[in-house]
């Protein structure tokens, strides 16, 4: 508050401090703090500082010291679950160099590109680390290869069964009219044989329709809509289930004025998902249960939380679940979380399994 005081009023004497450039078409309206006294450049400095977009650290002895707010967000309670290993690994970085850490945090693992530089600062040395988060990134660059090669699959494997089952059906036809010329016995083998064949490649067929929908989602038609609309839409569609196994479905916004701009047929796609998920792994369950909350985080972002009492997800999975093809079910095809992630990604978000407190499974969406 002290830093936003001072600069409004230095804002007030602005025109008189800041050097103004000539405006023309290839050079705008710019404000340049060149000539500014030295107590508000280094206002301003810190004023920057204080807003970069990465986590910034003074390493210290014995401690890590946030210098701005993306570092103070990030130790934060319901972040970082153990700052004493996020501080021995900054504290182990060579200067100099670019070295990809791993640290645990309610999202589950997470991965940043981190810079350890030193310094000296009024004739004492200092040690000053960034980090540049890229599970995000990572995410969205792993998501976008699958897609890539969800495509090329599916192509070419469909390029191939399409004349298969054409000439499986064209062969059975044949044989229908040439019945009276083979031996029973053969004849009635080879329609055995070209009927598993043409049904075989009609299951294929139908299995690989499946991922091609991944491949193929259509572009976002972003619109403003209420978060609470969407909830009750979500509600009137899937609270009956859980309410006819004895359990509840509940949507709780924290804001009725909560709004996203987005895709919402997507995002609603996205979230029945999840729920249908919620509803399959809570059938033992004495009481099942699933919350859907929306709230705004710190930072001003959209945050919407899906938890259910159910089974929950082993530890061993969680690094896979968003993975094109894996499941963990007998007669899971693979595709409702990779599903999932690329609604999201594809509106501008991110999703992410957290470890819950208790039982159960936890997500979390940030738009």
């Amino acid at each position: 508050m002290l830093i936003l005081t001072v600069l409004l009023a230095a804002a007030l004497i602005w025109h008189s401090i800041v050097h103004v450039t000539a405006m023309t078409p290839e050079r705008p309206f710019q404000l340049t703090t060149l000539h500014a006294p030295e107590p508000l450049r280094l206002l301003l400095l810190e004023a920057r500082l204080e807003h970069a977009p990465v986590p910034l650290f003074n390493m210290m002895p014995t401690r890590m010291e946030p210098l701005n707010a993306s570092a103070r967000r990030l130790l934060a309670p319901g972040r970082v679950t153990d700052t004493v290993s996020l501080n021995t690994a900054l504290a182990g970085l060579p200067v100099g160099t670019r070295t990809l850490v791993q640290f645990d945090s309610e999202h589950g693992t997470e991965r940043a590109l981190a810079v350890r530089n030193a310094l000296t600062v009024n004739g004492a040395p200092q040690s000053l680390v960034a980090l540049l988060p890229l599970e995000d990134e990572l995410s969205a660059e792993a998501m976008q290869a699958w897609r890539k090669l969800v495509h090329v699959l599916t192509h070419e494997i469909m390029n191939s069964l399409t004349p298969v089952a054409s000439l499986s059906q064209t062969s059975r036809t044949l044989l229908a009219e040439a019945a009276g010329s083979l031996a029973p016995d053969v004849a009635a083998d080879l329609d055995v044989a070209l009927d598993a064949i043409s049904r075989r490649a009609e299951s294929l067929s139908h299995f690989v329709s499946h991922y091609r929908v991944l491949a193929s989602l259509p572009t976002p038609l972003p619109q403003q809509f209420q978060i609470k609309d969407l909830f009750a839409r979500l509600s009137a569609l899937v609270a009956p289930s859980w309410q006819a196994r004895g359990g509840s479905a509940t949507f709780v916004v924290a804001s009725s004025t909560l709004a996203l701009r987005a895709d919402s047929g997507q995002i609603e796609q996205a979230l029945v998902n999840l729920l249908q998920n919620a509803l399959e792994a809570t059938t033992a369950s004495l009481v099942p249960q699933v919350a859907v909350n929306a709230r705004l985080t710190t930072g001003g972002r959209l945050r919407i939380d899906v938890r259910d009492n159910g089974h929950g997800i082993a530890d061993g999975v969680a690094a896979e679940m968003f993975t094109p093809f894996f499941s963990t079910k007998k007669q899971g095809s693979g595709i409702g979380l990779a599903m999932v992630r690329q609604l999201i990604q594809l509106n501008g978000g991110t999703v992410r399994y957290a470890r819950p407190v208790n039982d159960g499974a936890h997500f979390i969406i940030t738009f």
